[in-house]
């Protein structure tokens, strides 16, 4: 069994949103699947992305948002998921007064460069409970 905890993964802080890199490619030997947790504050926002060659979903966790795929805006919250497909422009926003969490696979995973990267592990005393 391989577990990885929110606490230790890489983190990508991005438009007052922290993703968590909960699996990436190789990790106990996955290749096919890449997976985020996001936090959000209230009024973060991602910015408007596509990935060229990978499909993505956005599970809403808590909280809501306002998610735009292509030229379509929908408010999503709890339970909900969000079929992005490949090439597709898209982001998503905090519009309530709680933080926004979601869960968001990749399929197949796009690149996280080791050098440079966004991605940052951080130690428990950068950032307290």
């Amino acid at each position: 069994m391989h577990i990885q905890k929110l606490a230790d993964s890489p983190k990508n802080h991005r438009g007052g949103q922290v993703s968590h890199l909960l699996l990436a490619p190789g990790q106990f030997g996955a290749q096919n699947l890449l997976v985020t947790w996001v936090e959000g504050g209230p009024g973060s926002q991602q910015a408007t992305h596509a990935h060229a060659d990978n499909e993505q979903v956005y599970v809403i966790i808590q909280g809501v948002g306002a998610m735009n795929v292509e030229d379509e805006t929908e408010e999503v919250g709890p339970g909900t998921l969000v079929y992005v497909p490949p090439g597709a422009s898209h982001s998503i926003r905090n519009i309530g007064d709680e933080p926004l969490v979601f869960i968001s696979p990749t399929a197949p995973p796009f690149r996280v460069p080791a050098e440079n990267s966004p991605w940052q592990a951080e130690s428990a005393s950068s950032h307290p409970s």
